[in-house]
């Protein structure tokens, strides 16, 4: 049997040999000086080897003791090499299906189902917070407890709000693994009510009409850039998400029909929408057009014209007027039209959400309620435009007919 003394004394030769401890197991010392455990035994009648690690790694005792497991494998008729090939195996797939390789995976996955490049890139933030706690560890091995380690180093940065959203993205993603064979089920889902829950905090509206008015002058006698100041100017009247208003191209526009058209695939509800478009709007897309139709965007972005308006834009331009972010929002527009276009009492409720682009949340009466409104809408967002002129005047202005035929521009 091997000593610790004559297995530090050995020194490498021009070709490998080796050193005979006892049972099968012996010590490869090779040419380059490092030295292998090595353990030959017989498994349904054929030779085998299995490789026990490398000295001093791996101690004299230790390698023994692997000896004497090995011997146990295959009194118990199992191949002690193949079962460690296969944990090999085992350890490469799992590395391969880490959290944060399943979770990459499925935003790619959700790019290619067309989810809007912002969201994408809101929750690629939420992950990239959450890879430093389980982003390296197979997915099918996080326990909830893991999970929740994740959502309360985002609670207790006070963010109650990204931690919700958090809980959600994990549990996508744990969705994904489970519908791709990578984990048996969403850990996440458990976790609904671990966290704290936010408070409602709704985007900053003006609704108060003389104040209405008094928004509309300011921004008529906004110095900005040009670009900024038309989106300021249309926001008002189009009832538009910013990112929808932002991401407008050309080719959306419809100036014979006085139709703005939106894709599916840039709506929030991913449900393609119409807006009509008012003489006033007409109006101010022809401005604008005359200083970006040469560009895909209605709103190019100052520098980068091939990329649309920065998101914060809207929002700095009104920073700029003297609003704050408790005052008034870019999401605010819809807010605003929202409560006085109801206030007014003129319009069907279910014709103001439609030009909102809501969806009813109550499933049987969205299956049932199919109906867009259009020429409500039509006139409504007419009658829209010429309130917007008359509190901005400060004054009464007539209200002119609709007739059935569009006006064509």
């Amino acid at each position: 049997m091997l000593t610790y003394i004559q297995i530090n004394a050995a020194k490498p030769r021009e070709k490998a040999w080796n050193l005979s401890d006892s049972q099968g197991l012996y010590l490869v010392i090779q040419p380059n000086g490092s030295k292998l455990w090595r353990f030959n035994y017989r498994f349904l009648d054929k030779q085998k080897k299995l490789h026990l690690g490398g000295w001093p790694t791996t101690s004299l005792a230790d390698a023994r003791v692997r000896r004497d497991e090995a011997k146990k494998k295959i009194a118990e008729g199992i191949d002690p090499a193949l079962e460690k090939k296969r944990a090999r195996i085992a350890a490469k797939y799992a590395a391969a299906n880490t959290f944060e390789a399943v979770a990459e995976e499925w935003l790619v996955k959700c790019e290619r189902d067309g989810l809007a490049p912002v969201t994408v890139d809101k929750i690629r933030w939420l992950l990239a917070k959450a890879y430093p706690v389980i982003g390296s560890i197979p997915i099918a091995q996080i326990t909830p407890h893991e999970a929740l380690a994740v959502l309360r180093k985002v609670e207790a940065t006070g963010a109650f709000e990204s931690a919700r959203r958090m809980r959600s993205v994990l549990s996508r993603v744990f969705r994904y693994g489970v519908a791709t064979v990578r984990c048996d089920k969403d850990v996440a889902a458990d976790l609904r009510g671990a966290i704290a829950s936010p408070k409602v905090k709704h985007f900053a509206a003006i609704t108060k009409p003389s104040e209405v008015g008094a928004l509309l002058r300011a921004i008529d006698g906004y110095s900005g850039h040009k670009v900024t100041v038309m989106a300021l100017r249309l926001s008002p009247h189009v009832l538009l998400r910013p990112g929808e208003l932002r991401q407008a191209e050309w080719a959306d526009i419809d100036f014979e029909e006085a139709i703005w058209f939106i894709p599916a695939e840039r709506m929030k509800m991913r449900r393609p929408h119409r807006v009509p478009l008012s003489r006033q709007v007409i109006d101010m897309l022809q401005e604008l057009h005359e200083h970006t139709h040469w560009w895909k965007y209605l709103f190019p972005c100052l520098g980068k014209p091939r990329k649309p308006m920065s998101e914060n834009a809207v929002n700095q331009g009104l920073r700029n007027l003297g609003y704050t972010s408790d005052q008034m929002t870019a999401h605010g527009f819809r807010a605003m039209a929202a409560t006085l276009l109801n206030e007014r009492g003129e319009w069907n409720p279910d014709a103001i959400e439609r030009q909102l682009a809501h969806v009813d949340t109550n499933q049987v009466r969205r299956a049932y309620a199919r109906g867009e409104y259009w020429d409500e809408r039509v006139q409504m967002m007419q009658s829209w435009s010429d309130y917007l002129d008359e509190l901005r005047d400060g004054g009464k202005i007539l209200r002119p007919t609709f007739p059935t035929a569009r006006r064509a521009v």
